[in-house]
């Protein structure tokens, strides 16, 4: 009989010993039965069959750049140290929440098994989606994932709603700005984001409710998008073609002023923004002006 970790003679919870049976039902083995040290939550240490082993449909895309970088690691140090995490949304089926990249060095290594710590409630997938560290997100990739997570809670959540998965998703604009990116892939998230931080929430309802809400407001950012980038033509006609262009016309057009005391609504401050846009006199701008502010923004270097 296997110790069982923090509590060595005590028994294994009934769902940790139906996912042992799983498991080995499945082609793997379950190496162990443990209570985690902070929560006393019980897991399971398992070997996995790489085949059952897939990153959860939520998540961001995998990174080449950073398969082929910890692929050489593995290589050089002739062994895998770091068991990945999984959750089974069904047998046969484990979804890992934070080791697609380790998975898919495994696949290219051609091993046939994945180390595993198996948790047997799936919600904690979403948790650990959100507290991810195994490779920085940027804004595109954080925003995508939070998006896949949205629309699968659509279904799976009918009751809950936004305000129920705050910590999950981190920020409301990542939601929007999720729209965005499955709409376009190289839209300028960056130029928008501080606008979008300060005047998007968390909406109120449930995810069946609030996404078609969430929609209209991913439709408003990119109309002003649209009107952006007629004003960023026109003023590369000029010969005025710099990588700060739109950040800086956005921040002559915002109608968020750093003395505000009241923000105005999602919808006021992006109608605003559109006209503003609309009315901005590219006569007046000269490269000097967009360098000279692009340099004021830049972030200090150590």
């Amino acid at each position: 009989m296997a110790r069982y970790g923090v509590y060595p003679d005590e028994e294994p919870s009934k769902a940790a010993r139906q996912l042992m049976e799983q498991v080995a039902a499945d082609g793997g083995q379950a190496l162990a039965a443990y209570r985690d040290p902070v929560g006393g939550h019980w897991q399971i240490f398992c070997l996995l069959p790489i085949e059952r082993v897939a990153p959860t449909p939520y998540q961001r895309d995998l990174s080449p750049t950073h398969v082929k970088r910890l692929q050489e690691v593995v290589k050089k140090i002739d062994r895998f140290v770091d068991p990945i995490v999984v959750v089974s949304p069904r047998p046969g089926v484990y979804w890992t929440p934070n080791g697609h990249h380790r998975r898919t060095v495994l696949e290219k290594l051609k091993a046939e098994t994945v180390p595993a710590i198996l948790v047997p409630e799936p919600e904690v997938a979403f948790q650990i989606l959100a507290l991810n560290t195994e490779k920085a997100h940027n804004l595109k990739e954080k925003s995508l994932e939070v998006i896949r997570m949205y629309r699968g809670l659509v279904a799976d959540e009918p009751r809950r709603g936004e305000q129920d998965y705050a910590f999950q998703f981190e920020a409301a604009h990542l939601i929007t700005l999720g729209l965005l990116y499955e709409e376009n892939k190289r839209f300028a998230g960056g130029a928008f984001a501080p606008i979008l931080k300060r005047v998007d929430a968390f909406l109120e309802g449930t995810f069946a409710k609030t996404l078609p809400q969430r929609e209209e407001r991913a439709a408003k950012v990119a109309a002003v998008d649209q009107s952006l980038g007629k004003v960023v033509a026109q003023l590369k006609k000029r010969g005025i073609n710099h990588p700060f262009v739109k950040n800086y016309v956005l921040a002559r057009t915002t109608p968020l002023t750093r003395q505000r005391k009241t923000l105005p609504s999602f919808a006021q401050t992006f109608t605003r923004l559109l006209d503003n846009i609309e009315g901005f006199d590219v006569g007046k701008v000269s490269y000097q002006d967009i360098q000279r502010t692009a340099i004021a923004a830049a972030p200090a270097t150590d």
